[in-house]
Formats: structure tokens, sequence, C-alpha cells
């Protein structure tokens, strides 16, 4: 079964002023990758309840994230070729990377798209009890960009193969 990509981002908070702290992908072969990014310096939002949701904290972004020009090139370079990578939170990772790219001064060379397009009905209805079997089964850690975008991932392997 080919494995659409997909790409997850965890931001500083939901509100107004947030902004990109890591991003995540997992790739069509399964395998995942994640970098941290450093904060712009016009980049100064922080929900403590964020950092308490996913673990990283804004001390350590500035110390171990990459700059955004760096995530945006390496991005662009992961999914120039495949052209599409889907997001289960399409509004907000959209946004997110969006300000990533303009803070890198680039443009992105794929498109994202809400990973919706691609479930039937059947797999919706199957969605939420997929995916919190596949955290159980693959012990996954929730709220960080590699491990939710491959828990999207065998999520939707799991309700296609369940739909076919």
């Amino acid at each position: 079964m080919l494995l659409p990509t997909l790409l997850d981002i965890e931001a500083s908070g939901f509100g107004r002023g947030s902004y990109p702290i890591e991003v995540g992908l997992a790739r069509a072969d399964g395998s995942r990758c994640a970098f941290l990014i450093q904060p712009a310096e016009s980049w100064t939002h922080w929900d403590p309840k964020a950092e308490l949701l996913h673990g990283i904290s804004r001390a350590r972004l500035i110390r171990e994230g990459h700059p955004a020009i760096e995530v945006a090139r390496w991005l662009n370079g992961e999914l120039a070729d495949v052209g599409i990578a889907y997001s289960d939170s399409w509004g907000y990772d959209n946004t997110w990377l969006s300000l990533l790219f303009d803070q890198a001064g680039m443009l992105p060379r794929f498109r994202l798209e809400a990973l919706r397009r691609l479930l039937s009905e059947s797999q919706l209805a199957r969605w939420n009890e997929t995916k919190e079997r596949m955290v159980s089964l693959h012990g996954i850690r929730r709220h960080r960009a590699g491990d939710d975008a491959r828990l999207l991932q065998l999520t939707y392997a799991a309700t296609q193969s369940a739909a076919e």
C-alpha cells in the first residue's frame, strides 16, 4: 500500500502570534524525521499550556532549534518531488508553514492539503478509535511532530486496510 506523506507542526500556542516550533514528516516509505525550529526574534508569543502539552521549552528551542531557513530548505528538499503533503490540522499547519517560509524568505515547492480529502466515509467512521489503538500498539509519544505524523500515517493505513 502506498502511504501518503504526512506533515505535522507543533507550535508555541494556538492564538494570535503563535509560531511553529517543530515540524515532522512521515514519508511514503514509513520513515519519519523532525526538526525543532529556532524562534525568530519577532516570534515572542509563548503559551505555557502548549509547552506542557509538547514538552518543549522555549530555552530548548533557542539552544537546539534550527533557523527557519534551514527547516524551509529541508522541507523543500524532502517534498518538492513528492508534490503534496497532508495534514490533519490543515488550518493551523498551513498558517504555521506559511509563517516559517515567510521568515525564511522562501516559497514552498510543495502543497499542503487536508488529510480528510484522502479519507472515505468508512475510514472517517473508524478514525478516532483506530488512532487510539495505534497509539497503544506502537507506543507513540503524542504531541511531537514526527511521532504525530507517523501516527496519522499508521491510522490511515489501518483504516484503509479495514475498508478494503
